[in-house]
């Protein structure tokens, strides 16, 4: 190992112990309660609120998969994406923050299960059982692909055993996930969120200069046919255009509506400590999303014409997601100073990928030792045994996914966006019918639920892969199930009890 290597690796760590020690010490400060552990004691300022929302939501993605996408086929794919990331966060919070944040302390629910399940009125926990389980389900990959993400860092920085840098991400992440709780999760998500942008801003400069000007990366766009056009896109097997049509940026643009069903996103709306305060965090988080979405898909543009500079190796196939990592290694070669600069850039790909398995952790804990150990099976914990199951729980699913992890050819992007569908197909009809729409039911609930997550592997693998007209973003299709099939049985159900619907008129009464 050379001796700027030595100087970004001791960069890194000394910003994984920063994290470690910071995690602690606010955890030593939290509630010791459920509600501490999971909500932060509703006591969430609104830059928190906005920058841990966002920088939960992004992970690794944002620095790798975005830019990598970019990089391989050019503005269409990302665009879109980004596009309808941009529409689906200013919604969410315009539309869903403050009617969630209200109506879960009316019911005094601390998770989506059980805020979904007192909704409704349940008197078997049926809804809470499999909103749980389809949180462990969807959540387990989604850190597994952040582990991951650190794990090609480490490896492709230094040559670490690829298994090894998982584990060291995981053990870094349970530490002040598992003692912090949500306070510490929120508060390091916004420090994080700070080292992101930084990481992109610096990335963007030093990679137009070593391309050899804004002009260079436009004239190496240009010359790779549909590479900046948002109806074509570039076909790297052919070198050629290929159509990007209606379906495919509709597709994609359908991104945006897996924000109304994210726990760990939405929980951050239920932990604000005022609702008024939802305003400047909605204009907070809607600047930061689209400036960062925009730089990164920049990044992934000027990386390829940095490559054909010849400054860094040319990418193929998923080691274009290490992009970043490149020009970060080549800004580490011009002294101490730029290995210490591209040290923190790095750290920011590691920040990216921890800010959301920290909060993925922590909502898949909670569906686990709050939903179902205590609400489904009914096992009564005092205050310091609840603490103790959700910190146990922690260690547990993140041990589940060290194991998802393993493999080191797994693309974030692909991992990700099936995550991603998963959960905005089962909770985005669920928690905006539970908000908008009285006459839902729990027996329309259950339908949309079981619906929804059922039409995400149907349509994954066995309907997207026959092409054409058929090949459309799963997280669409079984979307448009779950709601249809909410609509539809509640429609041919009983409606809800006057109790249940005096609440949801409480609620939304202005």
């Amino acid at each position: 190992m050379s001796g700027l290597q030595f100087i970004i690796m001791a960069t890194m760590i000394a910003y994984l112990c920063f994290v470690i020690i910071t995690g602690i010490m606010i955890g030593r400060r939290t509630k010791k309660s459920a509600e501490g552990f999971y909500l932060g004691g509703r006591g969430i300022g609104p830059l928190v609120t906005a920058m841990s929302a966002e920088a939960s939501d992004m992970s690794s993605w944002l620095l790798m998969g975005l830019p990598g996408l970019a990089y391989l086929s050019g503005v269409a794919d990302a665009g879109w994406t980004a596009i309808g990331l941009a529409i689906g966060t200013y919604l969410n919070f315009l539309l869903v923050a403050k009617k969630i944040r209200r109506y879960s302390v009316r019911l005094d629910a601390i998770t989506i299960p059980s805020f979904i399940s007192k909704r409704y009125g349940e008197k078997k926990p049926v809804i809470m059982c499999i909103a749980s389980v389809a949180i462990l389900v969807f959540f387990v990959p989604y850190v597994a692909s952040g582990l991951a993400a650190i794990g090609k860092l480490f490896n492709s920085l230094f040559g670490w055993d690829y298994v090894l840098a998982v584990l060291l991400g995981a053990v870094v992440i349970i530490s002040y996930t598992s003692v912090g709780g949500f306070n510490a999760v929120a508060t390091m998500d916004l420090i994080q969120s700070i080292i992101m942008t930084c990481a992109l801003v610096v990335i963007t400069g030093f990679g137009i200069y070593q391309a050899g000007g804004l002009e260079m990366v436009l004239e190496n766009a240009k010359a790779l046919p549909g590479y900046l056009s948002l109806t074509q896109t570039y076909d790297v097997a052919t070198g050629t255009a290929r159509p990007y049509g209606f379906i495919n940026s509709v597709s994609m643009l359908a991104w945006g509506l897996g924000y109304f069903g994210m726990p760990h996103i939405l929980v951050r709306f239920m932990a604000i400590r005022d609702e008024k305060e939802l305003k400047l965090s909605r204009r907070i988080a809607s600047v930061w999303v689209v400036i960062s979405m925009t730089v990164a898909i920049c990044i992934g543009m000027i990386g390829y014409s940095v490559s054909q500079a010849g400054r860094i190796p040319v990418l193929e196939g998923s080691k274009t997601e290490t992009v970043i990592v490149a020009i970060a290694n080549l800004l580490s070669s011009y002294g101490f100073l730029t290995a210490i600069i591209a040290g923190l850039i790095l750290a920011g790909i590691l920040a990216a990928t921890m800010s959301t398995a920290d909060s993925q952790l922590l909502a898949a804990a909670s569906a686990f030792s709050e939903n179902i150990l205590q609400d489904v099976f009914g096992v009564r914990l005092t205050a310091k045994q609840t603490m103790l199951v959700a910190r146990l729980t922690v260690v547990v699913i993140a041990v589940i996914a060290v194991f998802l992890a393993m493999d080191p050819n797994s693309s974030v992007f692909t991992i990700v966006s099936f995550a991603w569908a998963g959960f905005g197909a089962t909770f985005g009809p669920t928690v905006l019918s539970a908000l908008f729409w009285k006459r839902s039911n729990r027996q329309g609930i259950l339908a949309g639920l079981v619906a929804g997550g059922i039409m995400v592997f149907v349509w994954k693998f066995r309907v997207r892969p026959l092409g054409g007209m058929w090949n459309i973003y799963e997280l669409l299709p079984a979307f448009l199930v779950a709601t249809l099939a909410i609509v539809v049985v509640s429609l041919l159900t009983e409606k809800p009890s006057a109790e249940i619907e005096a609440v949801f008129d409480e609620v939304n009464a202005d």
